[in-house]
This record gives C-alpha cells, structure tokens and sequence, in this order.
C-alpha cells in the first residue's frame, strides 16, 4: 500500500484520498492564496495545488510523496471563492441559478525528483433557484466554507440538475486523476 502525505486540511480530500486505499498522513502547509493579478482561473489553480505539494513535501518528515490539490468555481471567466458573509453567498448562489459554471480541481504531486500536475474542470448546471431557497441554504450552515457557495455532496446537491465531468472532483479531489498521477510517481 502506498503511503504519502496530503497536503491539505479538507476533511472531502481526507474522505475522498482514503477511497482510494492510500496510507496517507496529513500536513497543513500555509501558503497565499490569493490570485495573482491577471491570473487565469486555471493557472491559479494549478499554481495553488503544486504550491500547496511543495509546500507540505518542505514539512515532510520521511521522504514521501505530498499530494496537494486546490479547487475553485468559475462563472463567467470569474473566480468564485468562498463567501465572505452572508450577503456575498446569496449574491453568489444568485448568480449561479438557472446557469452552468465550472468546478476546476488540479491535483500535484511532488517528490523529491519534481512536481507534478493535473488539471480536472467539470462543468455543472444549477436549476433556477428562489430567493426563498438560497435563504434557505444558507441558513444550513453549509454554505459559509466552500468555494462558490455551495457544496454538491451536501444539500447544495439539490440544486445541481446536470454534471458533465468529474463528481469528485467538484467534491475536492478527482479519483481517477489522482490515482493515475500517483501510480504515475
């Protein structure tokens, strides 16, 4: 069984990397996550995965692998991150409605010999959404912590009437990617 680090503090990614069999440990690197100006979401997020990776793999204790991975929402060619209140995540899951977005997830992988990276974007469709609804969830709770507002594992999986792409990886981390990219190592 392998055995690596993730380098992430998303209790998704634990649930999601553990499904896949691997004997991991878990570090909680620090990094900036802010974009950088002009940035495409894209590029942010792959930088931010390999980032997250080399920046646990600078902690690791053994000389293991480090898994990181990032995920953003995209609407519109604009970044959607987490809501900064409540005014924001009504705003967001607003401008969500009755429309399709992105999800990208990029996973890295990096060793001792380098990094290396994937990038997974899945394209999902939300039905049309009351504004007695959107109160509704974030009332749940649910909303506060997850990029775009919403999470699709979750009771905002209510909202989610077509996916084209990778479930999980709208989740946080891309199974098959992620197994490939390791097995790759």
């Amino acid at each position: 069984m392998t055995q690596l680090y993730l380098a992430s503090s998303s209790p998704r990614r634990r649930q999601l990397l553990a499904q896949l069999g691997y004997e991991f440990e878990v570090l909680t690197p620090e990094i900036d996550e802010t974009p950088w100006p002009g940035e495409a979401p894209q590029d942010l997020v792959e930088r931010l995965a390999r980032e997250k990776a080399e920046a646990g793999l600078a902690l690791a204790k053994a000389p293991l692998s480090v898994l990181g991975s990032d995920t953003i929402v995209v609407l519109d060619n604009r970044i959607l991150g987490k809501p900064r209140d409540r005014a924001d995540a009504l705003a967001t899951l607003a401008a969500l409605s009755d429309r399709e977005h992105q999800v990208m997830t990029a996973v890295a992988l990096a060793t001792a010999q380098g990094t290396r990276a994937t990038l997974v974007t899945t394209q999902v469709r939300f039905c049309a959404l009351t504004a007695e609804q959107i109160q509704a969830y974030w009332n749940s709770g649910e909303p506060a912590d997850k990029a775009g507002s919403y999470g699709i594992q979750g009771l905002g999986g209510n909202f989610v009437r077509a996916i084209q792409g990778s479930y999980s990886a709208v989740v946080g981390l891309p199974l098959v990617e992620t197994r490939e990219l390791i097995e790759s190592n």
